[in-house]
């Protein structure tokens, strides 16, 4: 046990001037806190109204019950998380080391609320040459990751009661809503559609909204949305913003996730919707991060790009939090940003390495009969798994997501996400799969699990 530093009294030593002794005080045992709470109950009231409703991540719940599983020594093939194992995915030499430089030159105050000048700039001098969008560095707000900008620009523009428009299934617009207190519009999307939305389903929501939020390449679904469906979304929102400007009421923000950008598989193209529509440009916050793009989750740096008086109000709020992504990670991701030769090596790896193992995933749910849609961005595959009805896990005909995702991983040791996590509320048999943290070798071993389990269904 670690030895209770001696306290006591100070008192000055008149027989040697200058000279202070201490009086030991009498000693006492070493509280033991857990005897000075109040009952559960009392400790749980005490949050307010919006801490106590608020609802932990479905998707972390369910990696916990996975990780209990692999521990007790069953074989999983874990496809929940949107995170990448380091050991096969490995960030870029370039983002390593200069990180590491930066710690060992002692870059290790605190950085500018906004970013540091050099990733600012980095992240203009990138989105000019990869797409043709032209702003400059005080547009730039960096944080700690997307998530820190996402929640600000909530803050910024959603007042209690005011809606939050998006589209579902889509990542963690809900929990954003419900922290904010605004009123949560999820429009449903149909698989025909890549789950995206056509202009003609958000048009009649467009004039009570505050904020809208569209995410491409898409969380949970692996799709992307096709360039002129974006920019008849584009051109409306600028429409009713013209509408609103001449009313004098406040306009309709558009946050523009676009954190997986980088990460395409197929025809689709990425495209920005301020380069298609420039009119909407007042009203759109872009959301990005090295965190998907370069397989940098860890490293925790993202920023938000909106017109800067805008961008002075998110400086102030995540300055408050304190939010600032540390100071060696932000001036090595404006070293990679800036090296387009690095990327270009890098994502030729990298990329292949991903591709590689939706294209298993394809093709053996392809063999298997199981309805999915080709994997065209991000880490994710969405798979439907039409099961209700069959025997589960107890014997009782599955009847929900959850009796299909609890019989997948007890019969055929695969771990996925149902689209209830991502604000989907029907029971329509859809599920995430994420190829982040999975070696082709489990992919292989799972599939051939997944077809010996669906055997005894069919």
């Amino acid at each position: 046990m670690t030895p209770v530093p001696e306290i006591g009294e100070l008192r000055l030593d008149h027989e040697r001037p200058g000279r202070v002794t201490r009086r030991p005080l009498p000693r006492s045992p070493v509280p033991r806190l857990a005897d000075h709470l109040p009952p559960e109950a009392v400790l749980r009231a005490a949050p307010n109204a919006v801490s106590r409703a608020m609802l932990g991540s479905m998707i972390l719940g369910i990696a916990g019950q996975v990780r209990a599983r692999i521990a007790a020594g069953e074989a999983v093939c874990n496809l929940t998380v949107g995170d990448f194992d380091p050991r096969q995915f490995p960030i870029p030499g370039l983002l390593r080391d200069a990180t590491v430089a930066g710690y060992d030159g002692h870059q290790t105050s605190y950085p500018p609320p906004e970013g540091i000048p050099e990733l600012r700039a980095a992240v203009v001098d990138w989105y000019r040459r990869d797409l043709d969008l032209e702003f400059g560095p005080d547009w730039v707000v960096v944080a700690s990751g997307a998530r820190p900008v996402m929640y600000a620009t909530f803050r910024l523009f959603l007042e209690p009661g005011d809606t939050l428009l998006c589209c579902v299934p889509s990542w963690n617009n809900g929990y954003y809503a419900q922290l904010c207190g605004a009123r949560l519009v999820a429009l449903r999307t149909r698989s025909e559609d890549n789950f995206f939305p056509t202009v003609e389903l958000l048009r009649p929501h467009l004039a009570t909204a505050r904020v809208f939020a569209l995410n491409s390449p898409l969380n949970p679904t692996g799709t992307m949305i096709a360039p002129e469906r974006l920019a008849e979304i584009a051109a409306a929102i600028a429409d009713e913003n013209d509408r609103r400007i001449a009313a004098g009421v406040p306009p309709l923000m558009w946050m523009w996730d676009q954190v997986y950008w980088r990460l395409r598989h197929g025809s689709t193209p990425h495209v920005h919707p301020c380069a298609l529509v420039p009119r909407v440009t007042p009203w759109v916050i872009t959301v990005d991060a090295v965190s998907k793009a370069f397989a940098a989750t860890g490293l925790r740096v993202g920023w938000a790009v909106l017109p800067p008086p805008l961008a002075d109000r998110m400086k102030a709020l995540v300055g408050h939090i304190g939010a600032w992504a540390p100071r060696p990670e932000q001036a090595g991701t404006a070293r990679l940003l800036r090296d387009a030769g690095a990327i270009a090596a890098y994502e030729r790896e990298f990329h292949e390495a991903v591709t590689t193992r939706l294209g298993i995933l394809d093709r053996g749910l392809t063999a298997l009969g199981v309805e999915h849609l080709v994997p065209e961005g991000a880490i994710y595959l969405s798979v439907r798994f039409e099961l209700f009805g069959r025997p589960g896990v107890d014997g009782a005909p599955m009847a929900t997501n959850e009796d299909v995702r609890r019989w997948l991983l007890a019969r055929a040791g695969i771990a996925v996400v149902p689209f209830q996590a991502f604000d989907l509320e029907e029971e329509t048999g859809w599920f995430r799969i994420s190829v982040g943290a999975v070696s082709v070798p489990e992919l292989e071993a799972a599939l051939a699990r997944l077809g010996e389990a669906l055997a005894t269904v069919r």
